[in-house]
């Protein structure tokens, strides 16, 4: 599995699989059947309510917990110092693990800077290994950097080939942020995209894969999300092959055609 190292010096499966909207009643069976297929990222958040079934799915696989990467996020009625702290307890509890990987406020809040305090001093009671941020802009992140001088590990955005958010990707390499990419492939429109036909015709794999291997290709972390066993192993296909130039910059350009 590729890894990404964070400005942290932690390093991040830059594949790994997304549990937003899977019900709380499937999702110990899918985590489970995903790290059996060699997934070893997943990314929740306390809003998804599912944790449980996060932490459920990794026992049932047999895993080691230091071998699993784990993403949540803040949710949003939880900003604020002593809010933010009481609310990992509660998610530490529910994953029933004693730290999370990579710990991220969920949106921008009204009290985003006390938050902020608190996650760096989750980090150094290394409760959170890493923190970061989602669907941030440049000037909350400058705004968080500046008066407290963290810079987040990352900054999850929605970011695929229609909306590659090239700009927001620049800034963060000047950061050094990384850039996690949220709905990679919209939602699986961009499976019937004819570029990404013709491209995974070419390579000889699927439409799904040849996108998700862009993501990988362009330094982004991706999570890919899918209930079905079939398809969790489909999109871990993208790990394993490289896309050419040529391919890449097709695919670049469908940003420019619908």
């Amino acid at each position: 599995m590729p890894r990404v190292t964070l400005n942290d010096g932690h390093a991040i499966p830059q594949f790994g699989l997304g549990v937003y909207h899977v019900p709380p009643e499937e999702t110990a069976n899918l985590v489970r059947t995903a790290l059996e297929l060699g997934y070893r990222h997943v990314d929740t958040a306390q809003g998804y309510g599912n944790e449980a079934g996060v932490g459920q799915g990794l026992r049932d696989a047999g895993v080691a917990r230091e071998d699993v990467w784990i993403t949540t996020k803040l949710d949003d009625g939880s900003h604020g110092y002593d809010a933010a702290c009481r609310a990992l307890d509660e998610s530490l509890r529910r994953l029933g693990t004693e730290y999370v990987d990579l710990f991220l406020i969920h949106r921008p809040g009204e009290h985003d800077l006390e938050t902020w305090r608190a996650f760096e001093a989750l980090q150094a009671e290394g409760r959170v290994r890493s923190v970061g941020l989602s669907n941030f802009g440049r000037r909350g992140i400058e705004r968080l950097a500046h008066r407290t001088g963290l810079v987040p590990a990352v900054n999850q955005i929605r970011v695929n080939p229609r909306t590659p958010h090239q700009g927001r990707q620049r800034y963060h390499r000047r950061r050094g942020i990384t850039t996690e990419s949220w709905g990679p492939l919209r939602e699986g429109r961009l499976t019937s995209h004819p570029t990404a036909r013709r491209v995974a015709a070419r390579v000889g794999r699927t439409p799904a894969q040849v996108i998700l291997r862009w993501h990988l290709q362009r330094g982004l972390v991706v999570f890919p999300k899918s209930a079905d066993p079939a398809r969790l192993a489909e999109n871990l296909g993208a790990t394993d092959f490289e896309l050419s130039r040529r391919d890449m910059t097709a695919i670049d350009l469908m940003r420019r055609r619908p």
